[in-house]
């Protein structure tokens, strides 16, 4: 079935395809957006094409339990998802302070969707039909599947599916899975009975029913018990491979969930496929009065061109949801999506992305890894490369190329990340970033060292801070050659665990020597399905069941994140009690090394290497070089 328009949001749409019933009614707590870089789409798509009628409800009024009903029963099932992100993180900043804006709602306007919107939706839809089966999919349902730490209720939550009171949930990006599932129940078989799709999770209440399992400490076990939240936490992770994994299963009360192995990752020609779908590659025209969805902004002109990472950086949920198994796109495919990019009437000349979760991976780690897996032990990257991963920016380098070739395109950019310790351990790097660098950096190039001090990165996953201090000096360097002034804009983090104050003055004294003050930090936020986020809740790293220092209290992280900014006035007296507390007062004054002056000179920057000092003599001569804000903050401190 191809239907080359949007898919029915109201009965009218329906009468209009001429259908009478629906098989799936999609409900989603995003703005209805038809492109390829979100789920619901995806999922909707792939269901149509297999001949299946679908319709979108997107962010239902919660408060009127109607607003579920407006497409009538489906035929075969409710498909329910929070949307693009975890609604709780689409709300609520790490401070837990509500965000301004919804990014996936029309006009940016907050308050569209519920606190939790998969279980919101789900006991509606329950509600109002209750025999009809309910599945649970996107990243929402995704990382909560287990008993989890909650961090906006500072509590262990069971799993999603029992809250929702839903059938089944479909972990991972769900393509086969949904097809599959969609294909039982149109033969008659109740959903109670499909127990075997791997990539999806269900409750029952004997265990006896299931064989070949590991069965992990139970929720109330782990919700009294933080060493044995630890444990369950490192078998879910552990098994988290379509290969060597097995079936995870946790009692809750006097129900068991049990979680099948993940499903296999979409082969090149299924993955083409996906992506090949008449999507309509931008909002539902009911948006065009409530100034759009802005979410489509960035990724309108954009190519996902891999899924999957074997970074494995442990404050990354990634490897619980897309998994670790690289899966690219054809150049064929890639090629055909960026001809329908450069035939929209708004086109600009400008590709803005290709990538995905880590843009430079187009292959699997080892060849190996589609036989045996991937390593439960081992990382493909952390502490160091390892000696059977397939390093090459060949594939890449020459798709990029095609691109950038074709009629109509000025500049193809890669906005996606990059992994610089992968670029470093490529024994053609020089080559690679000479060619990148002229053609795919943006004037910027945006990296994720995260942090410089070992004790944090090796908690993070992450390579030492000596290896980013090779790829900068070379990026550098190459730029220098090829007569381009670009520059390198590093993601940092603060408060991860494992980072103490001396870990945040350390990364503080590295940026001062390199003379860079990042405009944004991230200060750590625990989500549900990483193994930072199980660190921070327990106080224990799950791999080695050592304990780990963790900032928990907003003072602390305060600090943490005012020393990464410390050229700041604003920060100017949380920097000063960092380093008191610290023991780190050589740091405070007029020496070269300090990083902010003495309180009594009433100088609220860092020293002398660096020009914006907000001091008595230089104000006026560095007025310039301050906003209007900096220039009323230091008049109101003068005063």
């Amino acid at each position: 079935m191809i239907i080359n328009d949007f898919l029915p949001v109201c009965k009218e749409d329906m009468v209009k395809l001429g259908w009478d019933r629906l098989d799936f009614v999609l409900v989603t707590g995003d703005a209805y957006v038809d492109h390829p870089s979100f789920g619901p789409a995806i999922i909707s798509r792939v269901l149509v094409n297999a001949g299946y009628k679908v319709g979108i409800i997107s962010q239902p009024n919660w408060k009127d339990k109607d607003s579920i009903k407006v497409l009538g029963r489906p035929r075969l099932g409710f498909l329910v998802a929070a949307g693009n992100i975890d609604s709780m993180v689409n709300h609520y900043t790490v401070s837990k302070r509500l965000r301004e804006k919804d990014f996936y709602s029309p006009g940016g306007k907050m308050g569209l969707r519920p606190n939790r919107a998969t279980i919101v939706y789900s006991n509606m839809v329950r509600r109002a039909y209750k025999k009809t089966p309910i599945i649970l999919g996107g990243v929402e349902a995704s990382l909560r599947r287990f008993a989890h730490y909650d961090y906006w209720d500072n509590k262990v939550r069971r799993s999603i599916l029992v809250d929702a009171d839903a059938d089944m949930l479909i972990f991972g990006m769900g393509e086969r899975q949904v097809i599959e599932l969609a294909n039982y129940l149109n033969e008659g078989i109740d959903i109670k009975y499909i127990r075997h799709i791997p990539g999806t999770c269900f409750l029952i209440e004997n265990k006896e029913e299931i064989y070949d399992y590991v069965e992990i400490e139970s929720f109330e076990e782990v919700l009294e018990d933080k060493i044995k939240y630890a444990k369950a936490f490192k078998v879910q992770n552990d098994e988290q491979d379509p290969i060597r994994g097995k079936v995870v299963i946790q009692k809750h009360k006097n129900m068991y969930l049990v979680q099948n192995t993940p499903v296999m990752p979409l082969s090149r020609i299924e993955l083409d496929d996906v992506y090949d779908l008449p999507f309509q590659r931008d909002f539902h025209p009911m948006y065009k009065g409530m100034g759009g969805i802005p979410a489509i902004t960035e990724v309108k002109n954009s190519i996902i061109s891999e899924r999957g990472c074997f970074g494995g950086c442990s404050f990354c949920a990634l490897t619980f949801h897309q998994g670790r198994i690289i899966q690219s796109r054809s150049h064929e495919s890639i090629l055909k999506e960026a001809d329908r990019i450069i035939a929209d009437k708004d086109f600009k000349g400008y590709i803005n992305d290709v990538g995905g979760p880590t843009a430079n991976f187009r292959h699997v780690s080892c060849k190996k890894q589609l036989k045996l897996g991937t390593c439960k032990d081992k990382q493909c990257l952390y502490p160091e490369p390892c000696k059977n991963l397939i390093i090459d920016h060949t594939d890449l380098m020459e798709l990029l190329r095609k691109i950038r070739e074709k009629d109509k395109i000025k500049k193809v950019f890669v906005r996606s990340g990059l992994r610089y310790d992968y670029i470093m351990a490529d024994k053609n790097h020089e080559k690679f970033l000479t060619e990148f660098s002229k053609h795919h950096v943006s004037g910027q190039l945006k990296v994720a060292p995260e942090h410089i001090a070992d004790e944090v990165l090796d908690l993070m996953g992450k390579p030492a801070g000596k290896i980013y201090g090779k790829f900068v000096k070379e990026f550098y360097d190459v730029n220098k050659k090829i007569d381009k002034e670009q520059y390198i804009v590093p993601y940092l983090m603060s408060s991860h665990p494992g980072s103490t104050l001396k870990s945040a003055i350390k990364l503080a004294e590295y940026l001062r020597d390199i003379k860079y003050q990042p405009k944004q930090v991230q200060d750590f936020y625990p989500t549900p399905g990483t193994l930072s986020t199980c660190m921070f809740y327990t106080g224990i790293d799950p791999r080695t069941m050592k304990k780990v220092y963790v900032p928990v209290t907003f003072e602390e992280k305060a600090l943490q994140r005012a020393l990464l900014q410390f050229g700041n006035p604003r920060n100017y007296n949380k920097v000063y009690d960092a380093l008191i507390k610290a023991g780190r007062e050589d740091l405070i004054g007029d020496g070269e090394k300090c990083l902010i002056r003495n309180k009594g000179d009433r100088k609220y920057s860092y020293g002398k290497n660096n020009r914006k000092t907000y001091s008595k003599k230089t104000n006026e001569g560095n007025a310039k070089n301050k906003s209007k804000k900096d220039l009323k903050f230091y008049k109101s401190k003068k005063k």
